[in-house]
This record gives C-alpha cells, structure tokens and sequence, in this order.
C-alpha cells in the first residue's frame, strides 16, 4: 500500500511543497498561540477558568 502511495505522490509536479506548507502552518499557529498565552491578561484567565463552576444557565435534572 505504502509503495502505491508513494510512486504515485512521485508523479504529482510540486508536491514537496506540501509538508512544509504544513509544517509552517503548524510552527506558526503554536508561536500565535504561545504568545496570546503569555500576553493574556490575568483577569480574563480567572474569568474563562471559572466558567465551568457557574451554575447560571445550567438545567436542573428534577
């Protein structure tokens, strides 16, 4: 199966570029990330992280 897929990737002109199209997509959405999670102010942390602990809008199961 691995040989099929292979010879026939082989035969598409510019497939080389798509595993480092990936990649860059890959590396820069992590570093966007990384960098929204030490930019983000501590308020907004404490807020998000207490969403779950709310019982506001939640159905009760009577």
């Amino acid at each position: 199966m691995l040989k099929f897929v292979k010879g026939y990737m082989e035969t598409i002109d510019g497939v080389a570029t798509y595993p480092m199209l990936s990649l860059l997509i890959f590396f820069f959405f992590f570093v966007i990330l990384f960098w929204w999670v030490l930019t983000a102010s501590k308020e907004h942390i404490k807020e998000v992280s207490n969403i779950p602990l709310e019982n506001n809008n939640q159905p009760k199961n009577n």
